[in-house]
């Protein structure tokens, strides 16, 4: 026994097979893009009809991992190659968009297919901005008809909320921008975008993710300037789209200044030096008084932390404007600049709620130190003040303003019996 080899201990178990759909499916799209294009050829260019055919479509074939090659043979046909080109060695139907007829009507209709097809299937909606970023960036591939239709395309489906501002950046490739190609996609995409809304909806999308100031880089940097950028855009009859460039860039400026003269308050310098290097900022910049008001009134008031109890930030206020007065002062030489400075501490003392009781007060110190005259603050009263908190700062300005007139009155009279008196050379006649 002891002569006898010891067996080996074995291992032993079952072996498991492992399962096809376990295993990890190679990507090939070519028998996707067959099973589409066959659709796509069966319904022709009945839209409604591709619509009902991609929903029913989405329960059988994988959306989610051919998403690219199902917006790409929507758009071009075929699957794209790098650079925009259809590639060769795959199927392609001659039913998408860039073969459609090049007129509002239909790319309205190719919007409706792209909306109803991503409100189906959700997980489609970040593929399909990716896709329109990446066609963009082959914008060189496509002949002018084809990226008309894009723009047209792309223009309704921002309209329509599809799609996020955000993909414009692919405009601002170097050889896009170099090509010229980006500002001509640019006037075709805009002029579809606002005839779908208007321009404040184009605007409030492109702020919304920071595209507001950089539409200028459409432009190589030796055109990049505003001035070339309006003539651009409204020689290609976007003059509202200018124009809100022209305002964004003021909005910009009127930022560098503010934050320039808060610095220069901040460190003490005196109003002199202030008051002299605001009245050059309005003869370089162009920039109207009523403007400059606005800015210094906004500066003066963020030099403060605010105290957040009502009865303590009047007194504050106070004190911080009196002391600033003769920069505002300096602001306000004409009419409509004293009724501008009214309106912006209206609108501050409504959108800062401890100062809601302190306008009445602050009004009347800028009446006292010869800021605003009595003149502007009755035409702000009668017919001239904001909606903003109305009801309760004209009842605070009702006994001034009544004080006001009576004093007007009373004024009148002594003007009236100095006139009736006679001079010496009328009684000697």
């Amino acid at each position: 026994m002891s002569n006898q080899k010891q067996q080996k201990p074995t291992l032993t178990g079952q072996r498991f097979k492992t399962r096809k759909r376990d295993e990890k499916e190679r990507f090939d799209p070519t028998q996707f893009q067959e099973s589409v294009v066959q659709g796509l050829n069966q319904t022709g260019t009945d839209l409604e009809a591709v619509a009902k055919f991609l929903d029913f479509s989405g329960a059988k074939l994988d959306y989610r991992r051919y998403a690219e090659t199902l917006f790409d043979i929507l758009v071009a046909g075929g699957m794209l190659a790098p650079g925009g080109a259809l590639s060769d060695d795959m199927t392609r139907t001659n039913f998408c968009l860039f073969t459609a007829p090049e007129d509002v009507k239909t790319m309205r209709a190719y919007a409706q297919v792209f909306n109803k097809l991503i409100r189906r299937y959700k997980y489609l909606e970040k593929g399909f901005e990716e896709e329109i970023k990446k066609l963009l960036l082959f914008l060189n591939g496509f002949s002018e008809s084809e990226r008309n239709k894009l723009a047209m395309l792309t223009g309704i489906l921002l309209a329509n909320g599809n799609l996020s501002a955000s993909i414009l950046s692919s405009l601002f490739n170097d050889n896009l921008v170099k090509e010229g190609l980006s500002p001509a996609f640019a006037v075709k995409l805009f002029k579809s975008w606002i005839s779908e809304r208007d321009i404040n909806s184009v605007a409030a999308s492109l702020r919304k993710v920071g595209m507001d100031n950089r539409l200028i880089e459409l432009f190589p940097l030796n055109k990049r300037s505003y001035d070339h950028f309006s003539k651009y855009f409204t020689d290609a009859g976007l003059k509202e789209l200018s124009d809100f460039a022209r305002n964004q860039q003021s909005l910009g400026a009127r930022k560098e200044l503010q934050k320039e003269l808060q610095e220069q308050m901040s460190q003490g310098v005196s109003f002199k030096e202030i008051i002299a290097y605001g009245k050059e900022e309005i003869k370089k910049s162009s920039i109207s008084e009523q403007m400059m008001i606005g800015i210094v009134w906004t500066s003066v008031m963020s030099l403060v932390e605010w105290n957040k109890k009502e009865e303590l930030v009047t007194e504050q206020a106070i004190k911080q404007l009196k002391q600033h007065s003769p920069l505002l002062k300096a602001f306000t030489t004409q009419d409509l600049s004293e009724l501008t400075l009214l309106l912006r501490v209206q609108d501050y003392c409504y959108d800062n709620i401890h100062f809601m009781k302190a306008f009445q007060k602050i009004v009347l110190l800028l009446y006292k130190v010869e800021v605003v005259s009595e003149e502007a603050i009755l035409k702000w009263y009668t017919e001239a003040h904001l909606a903003k908190g109305k009801s309760v700062f004209l009842e605070q300005m009702k006994k001034f303003v009544e004080w006001l007139k009576n004093a007007e009155e009373v004024e009148g009279k002594n003007v009236e019996e100095k006139d009736a008196q006679p001079t010496e050379r009328t009684a000697a006649l």
